[in-house]
């Protein structure tokens, strides 16, 4: 086609009127935001400010009677050789990763099953990642590591810096117990490598400008031949700018050996292709939003939205299987594993040799069943032994070469145990975790608040059983509501050391947004009613109070990344119900997330802020831009990592500048380290944990006390 030259020249004042509105919007947002600086992550001035505000908030709350005592604790208890070694079977081996007081950075280590069953294993180290940080000047943290069947001679071990999502990738040799100089390697970036064969991974990296997505993740993937230069690996599949990231895979399984390839477009939205040996890809003609697992010589879909398909309706939160061959030749009969209720989902499900088994929420609590495989009718029947009360997870132990599992059991209260079983035999315990608390006196009990639309929101309480009911107990309401995401019961002993047995009340709220019901739980939450998710937690907190357990002066929140965004909004949103909040590595500008890090990938569960149809319902739980003078809003303490390069620190920076210069009750502390769990060790866990606790406690156990009292 030929093109004129009036053409041309309209053409280039059309992109320059383009380049001049979005440069012209930047300004303008710039204008508006005059704590943009602080996204500048390691900028010195930036720096200065988080040290100035990190320096206060330490000498107010490290001076705190209780907190020496309180850190010291919990280290100990994050340090205790009591802990659980939860492992996985590679070959003859059981690996385990451990930090203590004496490995802060921590040892990979292996051990024989013989060993493992005793109290007090026998431990080959492997790596030790201390003596390693020492000798390289680095500040390592463990990633994992990757061993290759069927030998397990070599592995592909994962470390970042700091503790960031960024990883560098080496080949160890597990016979010299060394990295292999000249063999596989990957420098710093968000990508993974995965073994194919002795002499080939499949890689997915920065390879250099346009390699990567605006998620800032690999939209390339590639196979990469022993002996020759990263440069000449050979592209497998290329993804869109716009995609979340792609990556192939190898599955290993003896006899059902296949290669994939994951277009991840979005989260919960994926293309999953077959890899043939002539690089040809044939596409799985599933919705996007479904989860997909072949595995043997089927094809499981988790369905997340209602589908019609060879003649059959199939509701979202299905679980399906057919044969994959027969699928992939045009066939599309399907049997039915699992359908939900309104009370129950699926949580997960696993495959041994023989068996499928499946993980069922009914109202937030486990219910363990399996299936048998390569029968001519798909029976149900329930694991024997899984306890019938509290959180249960089974895992297959040998790749599902065996019929053995894993099962582990826990509640708030209950410390977790860990048991082995064949499947159709009664569990054999292995380990279980101390009581690193008195729980004699503490009960738990599950209670349903009504939301504003009249939906029933469950959630956990754990109290003194002879809890007072004058509205005067120091209450700590916890939550997170996104990404399908299901809170359910576990022993911390960290929440039992530093808050129940103190006298306070620990809830959690099963908000919308999160899986506890599947995705229609998840799905009522997205985007445009995401303010749901906000009013199912206000709706709790007013629960406590009709039922007397506490008042607002003694109530105080928490939550974490997308739970520091539902922080956020219940402070700014709903001042009035609380005293106090800590707001733990969040999202909070929700007009610029989608240009932080990460944040692009994100873009299905919030929104488009650049779309100003979006920006329209963004805007209503964007913190940031809800926070105005002269409201009274509750002490917050706002915690994130410099390391963060997930979720971008300058949400935390910025909101709590902008509050403070309004004069609001806000505390701030950002850790030089730490990634996007905030810590990088045990040490800095401790810390961060004795901070948050320290801070809600004097602000709920007195009506009156502050934190800069």
């Amino acid at each position: 086609m030929r093109v004129s030259g009036k053409t041309a020249g309209m053409a280039v004042m059309v992109l320059w009127c383009l380049v001049s509105v979005c440069a012209d919007r930047l300004r303008a947002q710039e204008a508006d935001d005059p704590w943009m600086w602080l996204e500048e992550v390691t900028a010195d001035s930036a720096l200065d400010w988080v040290r100035e505000r990190n320096a206060r908030t330490q000498l107010v709350l490290e001076s705190d009677p209780g907190f020496s005592q309180l850190k010291s604790d919990l280290l100990a208890i994050l340090d205790s050789d009591a802990r659980i070694p939860m492992v996985s079977k590679q070959g003859e081996f059981y690996y385990n990763f451990w930090r203590d007081k004496n490995n802060p950075r921590g040892i990979w280590r292996r051990t024989t099953w013989a060993e493992y069953q005793q109290d007090d294993p026998l431990w080959e180290i492997i790596l030790n990642l201390d003596e390693l940080a020492a000798r390289e000047n680095e500040n390592w943290v463990w990633g994992g590591a990757s061993l290759l069947r069927p030998d397990y001679d070599l592995a592909l071990i994962s470390m970042s810096r700091g503790g960031a999502d960024a990883r560098v990738i080496r080949e160890f040799d597990m016979t010299t117990r060394r990295f292999v100089d000249d063999g596989f390697q990957l420098p710093e970036s968000k990508g993974s490598m995965l073994w194919i064969d002795r002499d080939s991974v499949f890689v997915q990296t920065d390879f250099g400008p346009g390699s990567m997505t605006n998620s800032g993740y690999p939209r390339l993937t590639k196979r990469w031949r022993r002996g020759t230069p990263l440069t000449a690996a050979e592209l497998v599949y290329e993804g869109q700018p716009t995609d979340m990231q792609v990556m192939a895979i190898h599955d290993d399984t003896r006899g059902f050996e296949r290669d994939w390839v994951m277009r991840n477009i979005a989260f919960y939205n994926n293309e999953m292709f077959a890899l043939a040996g002539d690089g040809s890809l044939t596409k799985l003609d599933v919705p996007n939003s479904a989860n997909k697992r072949p595995a043997f010589e089927y094809l499981f879909v988790e369905l997340r939205q209602p589908w019609s398909v060879g003649g059959r309706d199939y509701p979202a939160g299905a679980l399906l299987v057919c044969m994959l061959d027969e699928y992939l030749a045009g066939s599309r009969e399907f049997e039915v594993l699992f359908e939900p209720s309104e009370k129950t989902a699926l949580a997960g499900f696993g495959l041994t040799k023989d068996y499928l088994y499946l993980n069922i929420l009914e109202d937030v609590k486990n219910r363990i069943f399996v299936l048998k495989l390569r029968q001519a009718e798909w029976r149900r029947e329930p694991l024997v032994g899984a306890p019938e009360f509290g959180t249960v997870s089974v895992s297959a132990i040998d790749n599902e070469e065996s019929n053995l599992v894993f099962m582990t059991s826990t509640d708030y209260l209950t410390p977790t145990t860990l048991s082995f079983a064949e499947i159709g035999q009664t569990p054999q315990r292995l380990k279980s975790l101390p009581a690193f608390f008195d729980a004699s006196q503490l009960a738990i009990s599950q209670h349903f608040a009504t939301s504003a639309d009249g939906t029933k929101v469950p959630y956990f309480m754990v109290a003194s059983k002879d809890l007072a009911l004058d509205g005067s107990n120091p209450t700590l309401l916890y939550g997170y509501g996104g990404f399908e995401i299901s809170m359910q019961p576990s022993y911390s002993a960290g929440v039992g050391r530093a808050w129940t047995t103190q006298g306070g009340v620990y809830v959690v709220a099963n908000i919308r947004g999160g899986g506890e019901y599947g995705p229609r739980w998840h799905q009522a939450a997205l985007k445009a009613n995401r303010l749901r998710a906000y009013e199912d937690f206000a709706a709790v907190a007013k629960d406590l109070f009709a039922r007397g357990v506490t008042s607002p002066d003694h109530l105080g929140i928490q939550g974490g990344s997308n739970g520091g965004l539902l922080v956020g909004n219940m402070v700014t949103h709903y001042p009035d119900l609380m005293a106090a909040a800590v707001c733990q590595v969040p999202l909070l500008d929700m007009r610029r997330y989608n240009k932080l890090l990460a944040g692009a990938s994100w873009m299905a569960e919030y929104g488009n802020p650049d779309l100003p149809e979006e920006w329209e319902f963004i805007q209503t739980f964007s913190p940031y831009h809800n926070v105005r003078a002269g409201t009274r809003y509750p002490a917050v303490l706002f915690t994130t990592s410099t390391r963060d390069d997930r979720v971008h620190p300058g949400h935390a920076r910025k909101m709590m500048a902008l509050m403070e210069s309004q004069g609001h009750d806000v505390w701030y502390y950002e850790n030089i380290e730490g990634g996007h769990g905030g810590a990088a060790n045990n040490e800095q866990s401790a810390y961060m944990q004795a901070l948050a606790y320290t801070f809600l406690k004097r602000r709920l156990f007195s009506a009156t006390a502050g934190a800069g009292n």
